[in-house]
Formats: structure tokens, C-alpha cells, sequence
């Protein structure tokens, strides 16, 4: 038997792992498969980052853990010819045999070390392996499981496994270790020089922690199995990964020796210590996702040009839900009316859908409930303003 860390990284990403050898469209869907509505709405978040960074020589999109490359396709698809011609956009996966050649797509199996525009992690963080902890009258004991799925309690945890726990999930008989989650999150803001990371995910906050592994198999719920025949995942501490990418900022800014993701991402100050509006709930994974759009408003105008930023200079944090997200992204669910239907039935079809798609997507009760935590640097995020396609206000994201 291993710990459940070790057993989900054979699982999903060994040489017989779920993610070399399956399909995960068959599994499960995203809002990337569901609507390329997802993706305009991305898009118009990188030409407001764009405008924000005041038109960059080079502005990149990364894509982590990015599947057939679709959403990189898409979002360079739905950008202006202008934007289009200066975007490195960069899909990262484990595994390559899946991908599409996309004319300006680059490929990668590690996102690159020096990033200037956005980046972004759908459903990508739930899946990077975590240990399991169960607290018994002899203290915390690391769950240890066999390919079948079997459990038995093993060696105590580490000490940085322990802080956090101390930290971030100081309550309840079983919890789940974030750490291995805000190592990589701060990593890769860490290699955010100017530009919005955006992690979306269904995540619990310090109010909503419970246990949430669980498998994903054929579009059903099943008990995880450590053994490649299904995806295995949970939800997200988000709060943690914004401290843990924070603490990095500071730590860098500070010039101090222990300003690398490693040292610092188990470490926090408290909460209030730099995020905004916390409200992440634990919505479950739903069996699909939609990506829906509305009519709104243009991507830039009130964007500012900035002073020449550093990847030296702090974050700035929202952490929120993909309701409110969503919704300053310009995507509603309000049904189009019924003068339409009688002056253009065809088109009024095209929206009711869209609309139907967009009432999904931010369902509270759903995938609106899922968590979205923003951080920037050089940018400032004002996700209180509404803005979207064909309208006269844009992001409200300054230098």
C-alpha cells in the first residue's frame, strides 16, 4: 500500500495512467466541450489583459492541463486579428498523442518559465495528486490504499503536511492535503511576470471543508480506484493556493532566500491577508458543463496602459465564484424577447439556446458555484463591472 498522493499520480499520469491511456471527454465534460461560448468569454478577458498590459510585443496564453487543445483553439479563434498575430498560446498536457496542430499553438508538457498575458487552469488543479489524512486518538495518520481502492492508516504525516493541515483544516476526522495543490499554484504564478492566472474549479473554502475524493468513470460517480480506469479527483482549497502564490510574491519582493514555491506555499498570514471576497462554495461536479455568453459589452476601453511592470511587484487576489465571474465577463441567462421571435425566429432559436447555456453555466446550485481565484501582477482586477462583446464599456482591469 501507498498514499493516496503517490497512488493518484501512477493512477492519472504513470505510464498506464488515466490521462495517457483514456479519453477523458468519454468521462466527464467540461465547458470547454460543452460550448465554445467558454472560450469567447476567455477571450475577451485576454484583449482586456492586453489593453491592461498596453499591447505587449509578445502576449501569451497558457493553457494548463489543456486535453486536444480545443480551448487555445477557440480563444485564438474569437480575438481580434491584431491580438491574434502577437498571442504565443501554449497548450500543457502530460500527455501529446491527443493533440491538434492549430496554427499558432504551441504545444508543451510544462508551462514556460516566463509568462506576460493570461493563463489559464480549468479543472486542472482538482487533479494534481493529494494526500489523505485521518485523525485518530494517537494523532493524524496518512491514509495508505492498494490498486483495488482498499485503505489502511499509515506513518504519521510530514511536518510541512501537518502545518498546513493546522492551517487550512484544523477540524473533522478525515481531510484532504492541499500542499501538493499550492506548490504547483504558486509555481505557476511564480512565472507570471505581468498578466491575470485564473483557476477555475470546484473548491471549499474554510467554512465548507469536507472530504471529497471521488471518481469519475463513463459520465458516473464511482469509489476512486488508484488503477487508470477512471479519472480521480477533488475539490480545491483555492483560498490555500492564494496564499501560497501570495506568500512566493512577497517572499521574491522581499529578495529573501526563502521566496521560492517549495519553502513558502505551506506558510499564511490569516485570512483577509490579501483575497478578496472569499466566496467559494463546494459545488459538486456536475455531469457536463455548458459555456454561455450574452450580448454585452466591448473588451478594453477602460483598460489603462501601465508603468512597466516587474515580476517583482505583489499580487493582487479575487477570489470568487464563476457566477460573479462569469457575469462580469459579460455572460447571462436573460432570455431574448418575444419581439425578436416574431422579427427573426431563426435567431431568436440561436439565443434562447445561448441564454439556456448561460443560465447553466452560472447556476449557483452548479457550475456557478464552482470557485474562480484571479491573481495579477502589473494588472489591476476589478471583476465588479460587467463587460462583454459588442457594447460600450470594457474590463475594468488597469496597470
Amino acid at each position: 500500500m501507498i498514499g493516496w498522493r503517490e497512488a493518484m499520480e501512477g493512477a492519472l499520469y504513470g505510464p498506464e495512467g488515466f490521462y495517457r491511456t483514456q479519453s477523458p471527454e468519454r468521462h466527464f465534460r467540461t465547458s470547454v466541450h460543452a460550448s465554445p461560448l467558454f472560450a469567447e468569454a476567455l477571450a475577451r478577458l485576454l484583449v482586456a489583459v492586453d489593453t491592461a498590459l498596453g499591447g505587449p510585443a509578445r502576449l501569451d496564453f497558457v493553457d494548463m492541463g489543456a486535453g486536444d487543445g480545443t480551448l487555445a483553439e477557440r480563444v485564438l479563434a474569437a480575438v481580434p486579428p491584431g491580438v491574434r498575430e502577437r498571442t504565443r498560446a501554449v497548450a500543457v498536457e502530460v500527455e501529446l498523442s491527443a493533440r491538434r496542430e492549430v496554427d499558432g499553438l504551441v504545444w508543451a508538457t510544462a508551462p514556460p518559465e516566463r509568462i506576460t498575458g493570461l493563463v489559464i487552469a480549468n479543472e486542472w488543479l482538482d487533479n494534481v495528486p493529494l494526500d489523505v489524512v485521518e485523525r485518530t486518538p494517537d494523532g493524524p495518520r496518512t491514509v495508505l490504499v492498494d490498486g483495488r481502492g482498499r485503505e489502511a492508516l499509515g506513518p504519521p504525516p510530514c511536518p510541512e503536511d501537518l502545518a498546513w493541515l493546522e492551517r487550512w483544516w484544523p477540524d473533522g476526522d478525515r481531510a484532504e492535503v492541499g500542499r501538493a495543490r499550492d506548490l504547483a499554484w504558486a509555481g505557476l504564478v511564480a512565472a507570471l511576470e505581468a498578466g491575470v492566472a485564473v483557476a477555475v474549479d470546484y473548491a471549499h473554502d474554510a467554512t465548507t471543508r469536507r472530504p471529497t475524493l471521488t471518481g469519475y468513470r463513463d459520465g458516473h460517480v464511482v469509489t476512486p480506484m488508484p488503477d487508470g480506469t477512471c479519472d480521480i479527483t477533488a475539490h480545491v482549497a483555492l483560498d490555500s493556493a492564494a496564499e501560497a502564490a501570495r506568500a512566493v510574491a512577497d517572499a521574491r519582493r522581499a529578495d529573501r532566500p526563502e521566496g521560492n514555491a517549495r519553502d513558502v506555499a505551506g506558510r499564511a498570514d490569516g485570512p483577509g491577508s490579501g483575497v478578496r471576497a472569499g466566496a467559494v462554495s463546494a459545488a459538486t461536479r456536475p455531469a457536463g458543463e455548458t459555456a454561455p455568453t450574452s450580448p454585452g459589452r466591448d473588451a478594453s476601453e477602460a483598460c489603462g496602459v501601465p508603468a512597466t511592470p516587474s515580476p517583482w511587484a505583489s499580487l493582487e487576489t479575487v477570489l470568487t465564484t464563476q457566477r460573479a465571474a462569469l457575469h462580469a465577463l459579460g455572460v447571462s441567462g436573460a432570455r431574448p424577447s418575444r419581439e425578436l421571435a416574431e422579427a427573426d425566429p431563426r435567431h431568436y432559436l440561436r439565443m434562447l439556446a445561448r441564454a439556456g447555456e448561460a443560465a447553466e453555466l452560472t447556476d449557483p446550485a452548479g457550475l456557478g458555484g464552482f470557485g474562480w481565484l484571479m491573481q495579477s501582477r502589473g494588472v489591476e482586477l476589478d471583476m465588479g463591472a460587467e463587460f462583454g462583446p459588442g457594447g460600450d464599456r470594457r474590463p475594468d482591469l488597469t496597470g
